[in-house]
């Protein structure tokens, strides 16, 4: 992985050198995993769910969401989803539902980084 590559990640709200220590070093495995965040659906799921205001299904989905970010190190989203998911638990979906264009930002960073 060259530097511009770590940098790109980086600006994105990833921290490389967790998630490296989390594959062991391998930057092939992390490159792959990072590829499969691409093809996880819960992000279409949580907007949708929102969208038909079924907020248990939006919780599940950005439950499952924040744990996926969580094990690739994708700090900003991942922390963006941990208070999400905070909100939902309490009961406050206007403040989850609120809390999207922020999620959706950096979502679209993230993966705008990976495709790049």
């Amino acid at each position: 992985m060259n530097e511009e590559r770590i940098n790109r990640l980086k600006g994105a709200g990833i921290d490389v050198s967790d998630a490296l220590e989390r594959f062991m070093g391998n930057e092939g495995m992390m490159e792959k995993f990072l590829k499969k965040f691409l093809a996880d659906q819960n992000y279409q799921k949580l907007c949708d769910a929102l969208d038909g205001e079924d907020f248990e299904a939006a919780l599940a989905a950005s439950h499952t969401l924040k744990g996926v970010s969580g094990n690739l190190s994708m700090t900003v989203l991942n922390g963006l989803l941990t208070e999400q998911v905070k909100a939902f638990r309490s009961g406050d979906n206007d403040k989850a539902k609120a809390m999207m264009p922020e999620i959706d930002k950096s979502y679209r960073a993230v993966v705008d980084a990976i495709n790049e």
